[in-house]
């Protein structure tokens, strides 16, 4: 079976490798048609769809995988959430979200102006390149829990109703 996942970001490309291990996968950069830091649950999901949604349209294509990573407020705290999305070849669809951790209050204001978390977290934590290594998750629980253990818990969110609705 031949999966394509909707980014060449090794965090994500790791973690689907992880959780569908005996397939076929192939990493393609496809656009999220959302903005480059989304800023919602319903932006950062419709992103994971619409990476999903473009690679199952690949040649040969069984399975499209879209993973997105976003910023999401809930009583003016800003929180880390991230999305998966799997489209069949029939168009069918599935999708999960992750686990939420506060971020700093001092972040808010460049968030909301646009800028991504990213950037923000290489100049916070002094590091380079952190949204494809550990992201904030790891920063913040103190490398306890990574980026690629959050969307691998998604992707074994979306495979296990892919499963169970296919069989």
């Amino acid at each position: 079976m031949k999966i394509v996942v909707g980014s060449t970001n090794p965090t994500k490309v790791k973690a689907v490798r992880e959780v569908f291990t005996s397939h076929d996968i192939e990493p393609q950069a496809v656009p999220s048609h959302v903005s480059p830091q989304p800023m919602s649950d319903v932006e950062t999901r419709k992103g994971a769809i619409n990476r999903a949604s473009q690679c199952v349209l690949s040649e040969g294509a069984d399975i499209g995988i879209g993973l997105e990573g976003g910023v999401m407020e809930i009583d003016g705290q800003l929180f880390v959430c991230n999305w998966g999305a799997l489209v069949t070849k029939n168009q069918k669809l599935y999708t999960a979200s992750g686990a939420r951790i506060v971020l700093p209050i001092e972040f808010a204001k460049q968030l909301k102006a646009g800028k991504e978390l990213g950037d923000l977290m290489d100049t916070y934590a002094s590091r380079e390149g952190v949204r494809k290594k550990e992201g904030a998750i790891g920063i913040f629980t103190n490398d306890h829990v990574s980026r690629q253990e959050i969307f691998e818990h998604v992707l074994t969110l979306l495979r296990g109703q892919w499963e169970y609705w296919s069989s």
